[in-house]
């Protein structure tokens, strides 16, 4: 068992190391968007019976798995109503049921023939199974019925020597943010059930459409209003999306909204901050802080960033390319009120902009 710790300087190598692991058939213990999970190549019937070896796992339990968005209906059998929904929740804190297509292996089937699948708002999960090209077990790494873990040193005084012999590599993150696991959802029927509740409310979310960026605007416009009216918290959007659908459109309907007029993408300076000209508390000076994260590359830069200092009382953040904000997505959560807001294109033209908080 080999345990490495992951940093800024080392996680190139790292990845290739954990990606020959899985590759050869190994057991990795790894961080996520939740608790440490217990990876393997869910592809791979050695592999997998390891696995359920390792956790002292009852035979007929599923495990959900890590797959790629692109390629989840080479997976799984998904109805058009099943995408829309899939669209409006991935990636984020959600193990969906659906319909497998056994390509995975059928160890880790429910008995009638159903997968769970993840896609996490978590950039180390995200290159890894992008890099490693097929599925990847997505189960905590704890025993069967016991609680997960969020620092290696409590997974380890859990196991035993022999149970340690079976894990080929460990990468140690450091102590995880205690979220809850993820909310699990079942598609695979007509009536939608949550089968387990976590951090992340499924049904909570609004969808809108835009065509030009002065709609985009006014989408940001009319959220933000609605909102800046209910709360004092500090707003916090966490804005994902390709490049070029129109994050930082999105931002600048907030500014407007506020009497900013002059946003402009902080990119290469990680972000810029504006003096919010109409506030609700006379005399009090909020500030409004735009974030870009494209070029962050680890939760080590976070601390450099003084992000903290900004989670005041009337303060609004919004963070462009918010797939990356996983690390400090708990110190978030405790400050202040989020707003996830998805956008993706439809055709060259449109775009689907989806709101949940």
């Amino acid at each position: 068992m080999k345990i490495l710790k992951i940093n800024k300087k080392n996680n190139l190598s790292i990845f290739n190391e954990t990606l020959k692991v899985l590759r050869d058939g190994g057991l990795v213990i790894f961080p996520s968007d939740t608790v440490y999970g217990l990876l393997c190549d869910a592809t791979n019937k050695t592999a997998v019976e390891k696995l359920i070896t390792l956790k002292n796992r009852p035979v007929g339990q599923p495990i959900s798995v890590f797959i790629n968005l692109k390629n989840i209906d080479q997976f799984v059998e998904i109805n058009e109503d099943q995408k829309k929904i899939i669209r409006e929740i991935l990636p984020g804190p959600f193990t969906l049921i659906l319909p497998s297509k056994h390509v995975i292996n059928k160890i880790l089937e429910s008995e009638s023939g159903t997968i769970g699948i993840r896609v996490p708002m978590y950039l180390y999960i995200e290159e890894l199974v992008s890099q490693f090209e097929k599925p990847i077990t997505a189960t905590s790494a704890n025993l069967s019925g016991r609680s997960p873990h969020y620092s290696i040193k409590s997974l380890l005084n859990e196991l035993t020597e022999k149970q340690k012999q079976l894990v080929d590599l460990i990468v140690d993150a450091g102590t995880l943010s205690k979220n809850k696991p993820s909310t699990v959802v079942d598609l695979s029927k007509s009536n939608i059930r949550i089968l387990r509740q976590g951090n992340a409310n499924f049904f909570n979310s609004k969808i809108f459409k835009s065509k030009i960026p002065e709609e985009t605007k006014s989408i940001a416009k009319k959220i933000f209003k609605n909102l800046f009216k209910k709360s004092n918290q500090p707003l916090i959007f966490i804005i994902e999306g390709e490049m070029g659908v129109g994050k930082t459109v999105f931002v600048k309907g907030i500014g407007e909204q506020l009497g900013i007029n002059n946003i402009i993408s902080p990119t290469f300076v990680i972000y810029y901050e504006y003096d919010i000209k109409i506030s609700k508390i006379k005399n009090q000076r909020s500030k409004l802080i735009h974030i870009d994260l494209y070029n962050i590359q680890d939760k080590q830069e976070f601390m450099h960033l003084g992000l903290e200092s900004y989670l005041k009382s009337n303060n609004i953040l919004c963070f462009e390319w918010g797939e990356k904000a996983g690390d400090i997505i708990e110190l978030l959560k405790s400050k202040g009120k989020i707003i996830y807001v998805k956008m993706k294109y439809i055709n060259e033209k449109e775009r689907e902009i989806i709101i949940k908080n």
